[in-house]
């Protein structure tokens, strides 16, 4: 399991019976293969597609059905199709359980940025906006660095925020963090990493949990 896929299997963790969960672009896509036996749930896609199974492989593989990050994806039995008016009509009336979105930054406050980079063309907003806003529970997946190097857990936004709401969990290659409060909390830390690496590679102020865990 690499890093991308560990971070998807924790987050699956969090995961609650019945919950319909929107999936963003980038590690969240790996999500699917790890979710947790025992429970069903059901995963939408903002391009319109309300049960989207695994990642699929070889010849399973159908040009025709695709995430939202224009990826392969299977579909699970009973899986529904509609248009994009519909499914941001269920994000933005508050039918959305839980969202699973990438980040930029996120700041001391658990606000994230993750739609623009002043200086740089964008394709578009997306529906970040709208998730955050409208889902009952907004998680993060997200590197803990930037490909230079620099935290992405930061006291202050340098990037345009994609809302004012504060998301509810982090969770990176080197920590989980939840937000209550609009105050992180560590509360898990990854094998390989300890409490003074975190310290280091956050920009953030941040408060331990008592009772550290692994995952």
């Amino acid at each position: 399991m690499n890093m991308k896929e560990r971070i998807a299997a924790r987050v699956a963790k969090e995961f609650l019976e019945g919950d319909i969960i929107n999936l963003g672009i980038g590690i969240p896509t790996f999500i699917p293969n790890y979710l947790p036996e025992g429970i069903q749930v059901f995963l939408h896609s903002e391009n319109g597609i309300l049960g989207v199974g695994h990642t699929p492989e070889g010849d399973k593989v159908d040009p025709n059905i695709v995430n939202a990050g224009k990826k392969s994806v299977t579909v699970n039995e009973g899986a529904s199709f509609f248009d994009s008016v519909n499914s941001f009509a269920m994000i933005r009336g508050g039918h959305i359980d839980v969202a699973v979105l990438g980040a930029l930054e996120v700041n001391a406050k658990g606000q994230i940025a993750n739609w623009a980079v002043p200086g740089k063309p964008v394709l578009g907003v997306g529906g970040a906006m709208d998730l955050i806003e409208g889902s009952q529970k907004v998680f993060v997946t997200t590197t803990h660095m930037t490909k230079n190097g620099k935290p992405k857990i930061v006291n202050e936004n340098k990037y345009p925020l994609t809302s004012h709401r504060s998301i509810d969990m982090i969770v990176t290659d080197k920590a989980v963090f939840h937000v209550r409060d609009e105050t992180l909390f560590l509360t898990e830390i990854a094998p390989e990493s300890s409490l003074e690496e975190v310290r280091l590679l956050t920009d953030a102020s941040f408060q331990v949990s008592e009772n550290i865990k692994t995952f």
